[in-house]
């Protein structure tokens, strides 16, 4: 089930809205948390088990590790725990790749890999709910937020469904408080619905017409793409992304704004950043910051030299790669990342400081945009072949008809609106017509008074039209699901 869906919409957050209105107080976590074991059982089956294993090995840890008395028994029951909570993510995401891996690389090893006409099934949001759990348990142990008690309470943190599938990743710290004691007012619901269906637009009527283009553009071979399909190919994945997770963090948001949480914004507008460094400040964050402070931070940081420092970048940002899939490209996109990031903290970065703004926007958009050639391509070798047709200035007087039919008005006016959106205007024009409004000002105040319509007609107009996008049955697909 995902969220833009019209069984989602229309069905399944009418009727956990209702039952959380009428459950009253005392047994509003509980309605959640049923709902939103139906919402992943709803998709992935019988492995709704593999997450309530999750939330039973985690509290059972919690547990162990806040009443433990010595050092040596506290660290024997976290790294039991990280063990425990790895296992299924290793065997599900990366089993496959390591073994064919071993085939490929040792020589003694012959015959046909068994595990090769094995598809193994990865269940939906197994990366995002496993690393809440490991911050859990690593938070417990640094003592910077005691354990959980309560089970139910454990299993609404890992489960709860708005981010459950795609995050943004929360940590038990932010969440905790709020289990207990939250505000639930019209206002945040308002807020939330408001923030939800923003998301919906932005994944349905932005990224999905966007990633059809891309993905059609992907599916050529060599000799049918030319450089400025190539290009139009990847201009189109690196909004479509941008567009389909933000999208889907922006609904989390609004969802959880609705039950009273707060989640931390998970975005914010990366595409303007001046350096590579600014756009992992500002993509993925909740991704980010956990690799910060429990993989790079715990490595020493950049408190061990320099070299030191560029090691323990390269190796964080491999395994975020890794993290996004069990694939060579994925690594190759996380390496590339690493490697800018390491050039930019050193000569390089005071030069690129030197420069004009506008070159340290355009040097940070073309390196993005072309390591998302990594990030889309299936393998490796088709990266490099997508690459050539990018750089070598091959064209042909007309555009494949398959991708040219797709190039309407319609799709064009879409990315020009998805090229402005990318981009803080939106905000930056509504905070220059609150600042020329005054209180005292008769016309600021029947301004103010016509906001509310105004908003109301703006949040139905785009629900409607995500609607009758969706009922069309219009492409549709949700990148972050395999990851």
């Amino acid at each position: 089930m995902t969220f833009s869906s019209i069984f989602f919409l229309f069905f399944f957050l009418p009727a956990v809205l209702t039952a959380y209105a009428v459950s009253g107080r005392s047994f509003r976590n509980l309605t959640i948390l049923l709902f939103s074991l139906v919402f992943y059982a709803w998709g992935e089956g019988i492995y709704v088990t593999l997450m309530l294993a999750s939330v039973a090995v985690n509290y059972i840890f919690g547990l162990l590790i806040a009443r433990s008395v010595t050092v040596r028994s506290r660290k024997v029951f976290l790294s039991s725990a990280i063990m425990i909570n790895l296992i299924p993510l290793i065997y599900f995401k990366y089993c496959e790749f390591f073994i064919e891996g071993l085939y490929q690389v040792l020589p003694f090893i012959s015959g046909d890999n068994p595990y090769s006409l094995r598809s193994l099934h990865l269940p939906i949001g197994i990366s995002f709910f496993t690393f809440q759990a490991m911050s859990y348990v690593v938070d417990v142990f640094r003592k910077v937020t005691p354990p959980q008690k309560n089970i139910l309470d454990m299993g609404l943190y890992i489960a709860f469904f708005p981010q459950l599938i795609a995050g943004p990743i929360v940590r038990y710290h932010d969440f905790a408080g709020q289990i207990k004691k939250r505000v639930v007012s019209m206002h945040l619901c308002a807020a939330g619905i408001e923030r939800f269906v923003f998301g919906l637009s932005k994944k349905v009527l932005l990224a999905n017409p966007l990633g059809a283009v891309a993905d059609s553009v992907f599916g050529l071979s060599g000799d049918l793409l030319t450089t400025p399909t190539a290009w139009l190919g990847i201009l189109c994945y690196t909004l479509q992304i941008y567009f389909d997770f933000s999208g889907y963090s922006d609904m989390a948001i609004g969802l959880g704004r609705i039950f009273g949480f707060r989640f931390p914004e998970n975005f914010n507008y990366p595409y303007v950043s001046r350096s590579i460094r600014e756009f992992w400040q500002r993509w993925h964050i909740s991704l980010s910051s956990w690799f910060k402070d429990y993989l790079y931070i715990p490595l020493g940081g950049n408190r061990l030299g320099n070299r030191r420092t560029a090691e323990n970048l390269i190796l964080v940002f491999l395994l975020c790669g890794l993290w996004h899939g069990a694939n060579w490209t994925f690594i190759v996109w996380g390496g590339l990342h690493g490697f800018f990031i390491v050039l930019e903290g050193g000569k390089a970065g005071k030069w690129l400081q030197a420069l004009p703004r506008t070159f340290q926007h355009f040097y940070t958009l073309v390196v993005v945009g072309i390591t998302w050639v990594f990030f889309r391509a299936d393998t490796l070798a088709d990266a490099v072949g997508y690459f050539r047709s990018m750089f070598t200035m091959k064209f042909t007087d007309a555009m494949y008809p398959l991708v040219a039919v797709q190039l309407d008005a319609h799709f064009y006016w879409t990315l020009l609106v998805a090229c402005i959106l990318s981009m803080p205007v939106y905000p930056q024009l509504i905070k220059a017509v609150k600042s020329r409004m005054t209180s005292q000002s008769a016309l600021s105040g029947m301004l103010y008074f016509g906001h509310v319509p105004v908003r109301l007609c703006k949040i139905g107009g785009l629900l409607l039209a995500s609607s009758m996008s969706l009922a069309a049955g219009s492409y549709n697909p949700f990148i972050y699901f395999r990851f």
